[in-house]
């Protein structure tokens, strides 16, 4: 029997709404970053940490509205390529649509690495090199699985997910207003100790745009993912402020150590609060994951609509309406790096070929107005300021990440030349 229709067949039904939709940028952002930060915020800045986070959501949110406006103008599957093509041509929307796929990549099997090493807290068999190779592939498996056998069961499933490793952290929140000390005061940092962790502030909200990749399988793409973008990246915010501010009014005993938040919910709630965050924090960087994993596909198969790839990515599978081939060939990819030992530089370069896409999606925006005969002054305002900031960011890294970068620009022209020279069978839905 075979599974996978034609390119001519009909395209991967509509069938998330609001809350699917929402449940994209909240899990793109909330991954593995918030157990970690909050140690590292107050190591650096001490009582002012919750409002450098603050200043981190407002300095990020321009980029976030960039996507926003642009999200209200396309309803297809694609998201970066869809906007680069739209603005700059074909081959500018490829890089920014590879930019975007290739650091998603590198990202999912580096933090399942990381998934792994937390599960081992609870089964330390799992820290064996072999056991723990076979987690990983076996994990990336499963959620390719669950990818390909729906869109619904792929949304219901970060649903489960995103309750389990969210009630956790309110529960923490709620301990530290009865058993912490709730005024912890306020200070000013030295400027100097601000710049050493102001970065990791912007890395905390990276990967909100993971909405706008699939839009091709959501009801109202125009309507619901302005308002997913806007109203998850103010939540998420919220709730990084809240974690941090929990964080610093227990002032767990010990400090410094990798899981801060499972020392913190030991001091305020005992061994099963710090139980309860260390699931928390394997089903976040799984749910981040599984985030990935669910669109990620649909920029391979938003370029193969473009002409930009093989027509084979945009292979449906009869059975569940799913862009098949590229949930396979995702799924094949996040595992051959997870068995990748020492990728840690490509997991930085990652960081840096999104910015590409970033860069491209904020210049976009008043290009593509300007092409409709009007530029928004505000909707100016905010890209040129999305941009500085990703041009900041980029210029933080070292030279090996750098090297890397570059590497995988070329990989990813090269396969445009070789593989992209095709028509695509689609028109642009602008407007």
């Amino acid at each position: 029997m075979d599974l996978l229709s034609t390119s001519k067949d009909p395209a991967p039904p509509r069938t998330i709404g609001f809350w699917g939709t929402a449940l994209f940028p909240i899990n793109g952002m909330i991954g593995a970053g918030i157990f970690a930060l909050p140690a590292v915020l107050a190591a650096g800045v001490g009582s002012f940490a919750p409002w450098l986070m603050l200043l981190g959501g407002i300095a990020f949110m321009p980029l976030a509205l960039c996507y926003a406006w642009l999200a209200g103008k396309f309803e297809n599957s694609g998201g970066p390529v869809l906007y680069g093509e739209a603005a700059f041509g074909r081959f500018v929307g490829f890089q920014s649509g590879w930019a975007r796929y290739a650091s998603a990549i590198v990202t999912a099997a580096a933090n399942t690495s990381v998934m792994v090493a937390y599960m081992a807290a609870l089964w330390p068999a799992m820290a064996d090199p072999v056991i723990e190779m076979g987690a990983i592939a076996t994990i990336l498996a499963i959620i390719t699985l669950v990818n390909l056998v729906g869109m619904s069961r792929a949304v219901g499933a970060l649903g489960v997910m995103t309750v389990i490793k969210v009630v956790p952290l309110f529960a923490l929140v709620v301990s530290a207003l009865f058993a912490g000390n709730p005024a912890i005061g306020f200070a000013l940092p030295e400027f100097s100790a601000v710049e050493t962790v102001v970065l990791l502030t912007f890395y905390a909200f990276m990967g909100f745009e993971a909405v706008v990749e699939p839009a091709g399988e959501m009801r109202e793409p125009r309507r619901d993912i302005p308002r997913a973008i806007v109203t998850m990246v103010a939540g998420v915010t919220a709730l990084y402020m809240a974690v941090i501010w929990a964080y610093l009014a227990i002032g767990p005993t010990v400090a410094n150590e990798e899981n801060a938040l499972a020392a913190a919910a030991l001091d305020t709630m005992g061994q099963i609060g710090s139980l309860a965050i260390v699931i928390a924090a394997a089903f976040s960087i799984g749910a981040n994951n599984f985030n990935s994993a669910t669109t990620q596909p649909r920029i391979l198969y938003g370029m193969a609509q473009r002409g930009m790839l093989p027509r084979w990515f945009m292979g449906v599978s009869k059975r569940y309406g799913t862009p098949a081939n590229a949930i396979l060939f995702t799924g094949g990819a996040s595992i051959a790096f997870g068995m990748w030992e020492g990728f840690a530089v490509l997991a930085v370069a990652g960081t840096l070929i999104r910015l590409v896409t970033y860069t491209i999606c904020a210049a976009a925006l008043p290009m593509i107005e300007h092409r409709e005969g009007r530029v928004n002054p505000l909707h100016a305002a905010c890209a040129l300021l999305a941009i500085l900031v990703s041009l900041f960011v980029a210029l933080q890294v070292d030279s090996q990440a750098v090297l890397v970068f570059f590497g995988l620009l070329v990989l990813g022209t090269v396969f445009y030349f070789v593989a992209g020279r095709q028509d695509a069978q689609t028109t642009l839905p602008v407007g």
